[in-house]
């Protein structure tokens, strides 16, 4: 019999879960000769989505398994996490506010049974604020701009991959990423399955505007060469302008007696340059920083307790191996 595990990381989904977990659990019934796992990823949540958690695994004990972080290290970290506790022959992602319908799962295992190895739902839509919609379209535009030009438009966070896939993302191991984009550069040939992605009905979302920036940034430094090279071609012509307005200037002054003027444009200049150069160093230590993360070989998350599945330190033991 065939397993699919689902991963659902999880961070103040207390309002959520009581509605979510019934509706994962009720896909058993429509899965033939498919045995279905949930593992559902504490990230350190404060409030009681682990108490929630602990009441469901109780009542269905072989078909919950639940991983407590033992602090928030982001989304991208508890979905390596439940990558590494599943033993599926093929693993899904969806979140646990029912933003993503659970009933597109059954669609999605039926392309893996025909020979897919990746599945992604695309955002074709959003019941979302127009500012949600203006900063996520614009994100996904750029990232096909800059970074992956076949990305799909819409993007995704729900999706469901083979086993060989989940093996590969396990095997890479790189921090400050995304995952989702790391899995589709991977090459494997989706099939995109577009969708509406709802509204959330209960609870306050915690991906705040400073978490956005973050991924951005993440994804960009990860996926594209195109901030270092635009600037280092952007400072390559300004060099070139200013030494060619150096030449004109000096030229006017040795052929026509002209005297050199202009203390305003000078220090517009100066500010100009001094300004475009910090930029650079920035952007420079973006790009160090992130060698530095990964030479000091810190793991990207810390698991506090296991509930059900494997046990804590046969996880450990996965993480180490894999690193």
């Amino acid at each position: 019999m065939k397993t699919l595990s689902i991963v659902v990381p999880v961070y103040y989904n207390e309002e959520n879960l009581p509605d979510t977990v019934p509706q994962l659990l009720a896909l058993q019934e429509k899965l033939n000769d498919c045995w279905m796992e949930l593992i559902f990823v504490d990230d350190g949540s404060k409030d009681h989505s682990l108490e929630v958690l602990l009441d469901f695994y109780q009542q269905y004990p072989k078909n919950i398994r639940i991983i407590k972080l033992t602090r928030n290290f982001g989304s991208m970290a508890a979905i390596q996490a439940g990558f590494m506790a599943s033993s599926g022959d093929c693993v899904a992602v969806i979140a646990a506010d029912l933003q993503d319908p659970p009933e597109l799962l059954l669609e999605m295992y039926h392309q893996w049974e025909g020979g897919t190895k990746v599945i992604f739902a695309v955002r074709q839509k959003r019941e979302e604020s127009f500012w949600r919609k203006v900063f996520s379209n614009t994100y996904y535009q750029f990232i096909r701009w800059l970074a992956i030009p076949d990305y799909p438009p819409g993007g995704f966070d729900f999706l469901l991959i083979d086993r060989q896939v989940v093996k590969e993302l396990n095997q890479i191991r790189e921090k400050n990423t995304n995952i989702m984009t790391l899995a589709f550069w991977l090459g494997f040939q989706p099939i995109l399955i577009p969708y509406t992605r709802r509204a959330r009905k209960k609870g306050k979302s915690r991906w705040t505007l400073v978490k956005k920036i973050r991924l951005f940034v993440d994804t960009f430094v990860s996926f594209s060469y195109f901030p270092i090279r635009g600037l280092s071609l952007f400072g390559f012509s300004l060099a070139l302008l200013t030494f060619f307005y150096g030449g004109f200037v000096f030229g006017n002054w040795l052929v026509r007696g002209v005297a050199v003027q202009g203390w305003l444009s000078t220090v517009l200049v100066v500010t100009f340059t001094s300004g475009f150069q910090m930029m650079m160093l920035g952007v420079l230590g973006e790009y160090i920083w992130r060698g530095l993360d990964e030479t000091r070989r810190r793991p990207p998350y810390i698991i506090d307790e296991v509930y059900g599945g494997v046990s804590k330190d046969a996880l450990i033991t996965s993480r180490k191996d894999k690193s």
